[in-house]
């Protein structure tokens, strides 16, 4: 049986605080007063006014109780019933229009309760308005419930006074059986989502992490629900203990609860129509419309779900879309795409850049003994079309996956390959260097595209787009290690000879620089990719040996040759002292999309647990100042990496080698170039891609010139820019 309370219409609008929770000396309004920031000097009503409230069918339980600002027009509030304590900034008389809404300015048959309302706000047709701060020019029209509880928490995982742990709001990111859950907080980056559901044996550091969350909030009872200036909510069902910033769009929605909508000036946010948001925290700039369901989640500013999308214990990144499809329990970097009503994600950390295609399923195979496992994919994952996919399994960046039905755990080391499954030779397919070898035009676009998206107003927290950054790179060192390793036993195989496990490196190392045309007989197997007894095999793995050692190169030139500009060394001899003395390749992490060295990192982690740290703040601070020294670090790591594949220490590295990289990195831009244009032009030479056509002026007409398309001339340009730079250095140094 529903339990309905009846208490005396004279308390309606009063004890929003119980008095156990109100602070010695202070009243029920000590909070609501900090909170409104208006700087109104409010009076009470003349004789004069009420009698026209009166007359225009307005009531109160108190009439001493409406407050309002010296500037206040009676003649705009209308059909308006009072509780408690109401205070009313100025009303004059005028009509606010936004979009095609026009409404006369003033209060119009609503129920308000114990509210402070802005300057020249519109309020018409609001049902029960309940605990609510408004700002300035606010327009609130035909929305059927909105309140704020005593005990609201805006979607932060914390408790207010009284509250046991049973009730906090956990997130189950990366996992479904919760083993890395946290506590959402407005503010936090998906770096901090990171940190906090990896490092899951420190129990110290998870500590530290809850009481710092706890820490940000005021456990008092009794906030107020905002909605900041010239924010419109218009044909809403429910809003309650929901905190809206300013210039915010909400329309349509059915049930917003305990959310936080950040938005302001110059990063609008909007909810649309049909949506049921539940326990989460919206980012500034970010779009949800259509019929979005997301329960216990975080979205990271300018990012959009939409057409029916579901987010469910997740986070969002920053810059990302998810429409039609259904997310749980993922955490998710920035500028990730995902579409397609039939696409799913769940228990999964995806580090950005990433793109989920139709039909790609991840997670809940649930035929195992329990719960979904893990996937984590580094930076430009790719699953294609109807990709199945199975727990737990590893991606390193840059990975695409053919379509096709996975049936046991991958673990692929291997950046920029293509994953196949060969389904006639029972086997598993790995073309490393795929991108580079056959669509260096979609690769280099979407680094370009992902940098033009992103439209956050505060880029404090560097993320990397190129994909040639630290971790990439770092990650191509490892792929060549195993392809000499792994040519050498094929070698071994093949040949019939016995070659010690010290030296099959070395001996892979010789086989592939010479790259003799035996070497394409040569089956070449990866050990331990996959979780079966089938063969893993490697094609293409001369090719991508010498493209991976290329890219590594071309990577060191382009930091270096940004390093001699920006310092304007114009000679061999003042560049010699100003290089880096200790030149040893670091390991870098992604964290959340901003990459930073292993180091670094762990002594941030050791300063959170020893207290040195205490504080979000003080951790998004060293977000901020590794983001600034970003490009000295990555510099560094760079000219590392192009000594190491060059076999070269400092001193070895002559002008006359140094002249020689230069070039060789000129051809790489060029070569570059050639392949964007390429592997674009297969796109009009395919007959397949042809037939839609009756002639090549139809093709034209729909799709465009080859030789209008503004990337490829963009790419022309910036390689012509490039070699021209390189060359200006070459002709400088003799």
């Amino acid at each position: 049986m529903n339990q309905i309370n009846k208490k005396p219409l004279s308390s309606l609008g009063y004890g929003f605080i119980a008095k156990e929770y109100i602070p010695k000396g202070k009243n029920e309004y000590h909070l609501r007063n900090i909170q409104n920031r208006s700087g109104t000097r409010y009076r009470k009503l003349s004789d004069a006014e009420r009698k026209i409230l009166l007359r225009n069918g307005n009531s109160a339980d108190d009439w001493e109780k409406i407050l309002v600002a010296e500037t206040f027009n009676p003649d705009l509030v209308k059909n308006c019933k009072f509780f408690g304590l109401v205070r009313i900034g100025k009303l004059e008389a005028m009509f606010a229009e936004f979009n095609d809404l026009q409404m006369p300015v003033g209060l119009y048959n609503s129920t308000i309760v114990s509210c402070d309302i802005g300057n020249n706000a519109v309020i018409d047709n609001v049902n029960f308005m309940s605990h609510y701060i408004t700002g300035d020019d606010v327009m609130l029209v035909n929305i059927n419930e909105l309140v704020t509880s005593n005990h609201s928490k805006f979607g932060n995982g914390v408790l207010k006074q009284g509250e046991t742990e049973s009730i906090r709001i956990w997130m189950e990111i990366c996992n479904e059986n919760a083993g890395r859950s946290i506590l959402p907080f407005n503010g936090m980056k998906a770096a901090d989502a990171w940190l906090w559901s990896k490092y899951r044996a420190d129990e110290k550091l998870l500590q530290q992490f809850k009481d710092f969350t706890d820490k940000r909030f005021d456990t008092q009872r009794g906030y107020y629900g905002k909605i900041g200036d010239r924010t419109v909510i218009k044909n809403t069902s429910i809003i309650k203990d929901v905190w809206v910033g300013s210039d915010a769009y909400i329309k349509g929605a059915n049930k917003l609860k305990n959310l936080t909508i950040n938005s302001d000036a110059n990063a609008k946010s909007q909810i649309g129509e049909g949506c049921e948001l539940v326990n989460g925290i919206i980012g500034f700039g970010s779009r949800v419309f259509y019929g979005v369901k997301a329960v216990r989640f975080m979205m990271g500013s300018n990012s959009q779900l939409k057409y029916g999308a579901r987010l469910i214990n997740s986070y969002l990144g920053d810059n990302s879309t998810i429409s039609c499809c259904e997310v749980l329990n993922s955490l998710i970097f920035s500028a990730h795409e995902q579409h397609h009503n039939n696409s799913f994600l769940c228990a999964a950390t995806i580090m950005g850049q990433s793109n989920m295609a139709a039909g790609a399923t991840i997670g809940s195979n649930h035929n195992s003994r329990g719960a979904d496992g893990e996937l984590i994919a580094g930076r430009g994952f790719w699953p294609a079309l109807c990709v199945s996919l199975k727990h737990n399994s590893k991606f390193a960046c840059f990975t695409l996956i053919a379509k096709g039905d996975f049936q046991s755990e991958l673990n692929i080391p291997l950046p920029f390959s293509l994953i196949s499954n060969d389904v006639s030779n029972d086997q598993l397919t790995i073309m490393p260097g795929y991108w580079f070898l056959y669509n260096m035009y979609a690769l280099a676009r979407n680094a370009g595209k992902y940098e033009a998206r992103d439209n956050r107003v505060d880029k404090t927290q560097q993320i990397e787009y190129n994909f040639l950054g630290p971790d990439s790179v770092n990650e191509m060192f490892d792929g060549l290690h195993l392809l000499k390793k792994y040519t050498a036993k094929a070698y071994a195989t093949k040949s019939k000879k016995q070659i010690a496990e010290k030296d099959l490196v070395r001996t892979g190392e010789q086989i592939l620089e010479k790259n003799e045309p035996a070497l394409a007989q040569l089956e070449i197997l990866a050990e331990n990719f996959e979780n079966s007894n089938r063969k893993v095999r490697l094609i293409k793995t001369a090719e991508a040996y010498h493209i991976f050692k290329e890219m590594i190169v071309y990577y060191g030139i382009t930091e270096l040759v940004q390093f001699i500009e920006k310092r304007k060394i114009t000679s061999w001899q003042n560049l010699l002292p100003a290089l880096p003395i200790a030149t040893e390749r670091t390991e870098w992490k992604n964290i959340g999309g901003q990459l930073i060295p292993e180091k670094p990192l762990n002594t941030l982690l050791k300063n959170i647990r020893t207290g040195k740290i205490s504080s979000w703040d003080e951790v998004h601070n060293f977000y901020a100042k590794k983001s600034i020294q970003y490009n000295a670090d990555k510099f560094q790591h760079a000219f590392a990496s192009l000594l190491e594949i060059c076999s070269l220490t400092p001193k070895k590295l002559t002008k006359k080698i140094f002249i020689q990289l230069l070039t060789q990195a000129i051809k790489t831009s060029q070569w570059m170039t050639e392949q964007i244009i390429r592997s674009r032009e297969k796109d009009y030479q395919n007959p397949f891609r042809q037939m839609v056509y009756d002639n090549p002026q139809e093709m034209e007409k729909v799709i465009g010139k080859l030789s209008d398309n503004s990337f490829i001339q963009q790419q022309n340009k910036e390689s012509q820019l490039f070699c021209n730079r390189v060359t200006t250095i070459i002709e400088q140094f003799g």
